[in-house]
């Protein structure tokens, strides 16, 4: 496989680009910070997302199926899901890695044989955003099941307080 030694040469410079595609959707702020501090525990945010990027591309080499449990995946759209993005902004970044592969490859992707190739790889990323998708989706579903469980306890308390409740037999 061409293509893929390729991308293993030119895995730091791909990574770079698409890491700071993905901060980019961040408040410029949140951007610079993730960007500049590279320390796990003074920025866990941007040290997961850039571990779990690196994970993500080597499974992607690799010819990973992410339609079964990938603990990459599930760790980066964790971390978007519980902040303020949409779906398609949250998965957004993995369309991104096209681009970036697209601009370090350049001329080389023209290739003979190589054009098969670059589909074939475009359609396992593709495959991934999909993948994403549904674990956003769960991972969203998670998040609104807790706070509805939250909301439940609250009342339950309240009403416990106020002593106006209704005590059923048996229960």
């Amino acid at each position: 496989m061409m293509l893929g030694h390729l991308l293993t040469q030119r895995k730091p410079a791909i990574l770079k680009k698409w890491l700071n595609l993905l901060l980019d959707s961040y408040p410029p702020e949140s951007s610079a910070l993730f960007k500049k501090n590279k320390d796990r525990f003074a920025n866990p945010v941007g040290h997961t997302t850039s571990q779990e990027m690196a994970a993500i591309f080597d499974e992607l080499l690799k010819g990973t199926d992410f339609n079964r449990d990938s603990t990459s995946i599930d760790m980066l759209i964790k971390i978007r899901a519980v902040q303020d993005f949409s779906a398609s902004e949250a998965v957004s970044f993995i369309f991104s890695l096209k681009k970036v592969i697209r601009e370090e490859l350049g001329e080389m992707i023209g290739e003979e044989g190589m054009q098969e190739e670059v589909l074939a790889l475009e359609s396992s990323i593709d495959h991934l955003a999909l993948a994403c998708f549904d674990n956003y989706m769960k991972s969203r579903e998670k998040i609104y099941e807790l706070k509805a469980d939250e909301i439940k306890e609250r009342a339950y308390t309240l009403l416990k307080r106020a002593n106006m409740l209704c005590e059923t037999p048996g229960s």
